[in-house]
């Protein structure tokens, strides 16, 4: 006889709370780097520079 166990609510309801954090996590993150960064973070010259300008530009954050 196998002994089969599922997972409970608990440990479902942890998972997805993770995920929902990760998630958050990352969008701050990417807001930080597009929207106020400047360059200070992305140290790779001017490439990093000018395409989070146009994400600015994008999103209408001010930057000039």
């Amino acid at each position: 006889m196998a002994v089969v166990s599922t997972p409970t609510r608990s440990t479902e309801s942890a998972g997805i709370a993770l995920m929902i954090a990760g998630v958050v996590l990352l969008a701050m993150l990417t807001l930080y780097l597009v929207g106020f960064d400047q360059g200070a973070v992305s140290r790779t010259g001017m490439y990093m520079h000018e395409l989070m300008h146009d994400g600015r530009h994008l999103l209408g954050l001010p930057c000039h």
